[in-house]
């Protein structure tokens, strides 16, 4: 005799894609349409862009995320199949992620927070290369990075943009964060540092009036930064979900061995 599901109620969420937004609708029909409030689990259904949105849509919920790929790239989502889902979703192995959390303050002194699952992004806003100042922990590590910008990423976040910037990929339970320049200029042979998951980074935009700099956490922007304060948030953790054999930290690990 098979032993009882111990989840059953799902609610499902997906991208503005038609394909997206059909295959719900039969998920739906087929599985049952629960609301978010009653729901076990949350079924995603997009690419890793839209499993970020969820991310952040769902913080304080509480519930479990299972996305899948119906976009690009898909490196977090399951791949789509509309058979035995609750089994899928039964079986799935758990990933905890923490965020970042950043700081922003403009030149004009006005202050913005938010988090970031994959990365926190500074980049120049104009043709002039941005001027950077370094700190870790209060101590100035590099005085000046003259750049296009430079990034913190999450393990999670490490096989993205990092990734695609030359920076290391991190396997999850690593408790480190990448800080990664982007098309450094000077100095031109730094190629970015490992960071305990417990750094405080501090970035100082150098004359920022001549050569703004724009920060990015996920996909929230601010303009016009000065400073930008960055640090790993333990306090909020959220869960996601990967079919057996092909865990986050699997494909994290994978991809350091793909050609």
């Amino acid at each position: 005799m098979t032993s009882k599901l111990l989840i059953e109620r799902v609610a499902f969420v997906a991208s503005d894609r038609p394909e997206a937004q059909a295959a719900c609708a039969r998920l739906a029909d087929r599985y049952g349409a629960h609301p978010q409030s009653e729901a076990q689990v949350i079924v995603a259904l997009g690419g890793d862009g839209f499993m970020l949105e969820t991310l952040h849509r769902t913080l304080g919920s509480g519930k479990p995320i299972y996305g899948m790929n119906f976009g690009s790239i898909g490196f977090l989502m399951n791949e789509y199949a509309e058979d035995g889902l609750l089994e899928r979703i039964n079986g799935a192995e758990r990933a905890m992620i923490h965020p970042l959390s950043m700081v922003a303050v403009t030149r004009d002194g006005e202050r913005f927070e938010s988090l970031a699952f994959n990365e926190v992004s500074l980049l120049r806003q104009t043709y002039q290369t941005a001027k950077l100042k370094l700190s870790i922990d209060g101590k100035v590590r590099l005085q000046e990075l003259i750049c296009d910008g430079v990034l913190l990423a999450t393990p999670a976040g490490s096989t993205a943009y990092n990734l695609s910037a030359h920076g290391p990929i991190i396997p999850l339970s690593a408790q480190v964060l990448a800080l990664t320049p982007i098309s450094a200029f000077r100095p031109r042979r730094w190629r970015g540092a490992l960071l305990p998951h417990t750094a405080k980074v501090t970035i100082d935009v150098i004359e920022a009036d001549k050569r703004p700099v724009s920060a990015v956490a996920d996909n929230y922007e601010v303009r016009s930064v000065a400073q930008v304060q960055v640090a790993e948030n333990r306090t909020i953790g959220l869960v996601m979900l990967f079919d057996a054999g092909r865990s986050l930290e699997e494909r994290v690990l994978a991809e350091q061995f793909s050609v």
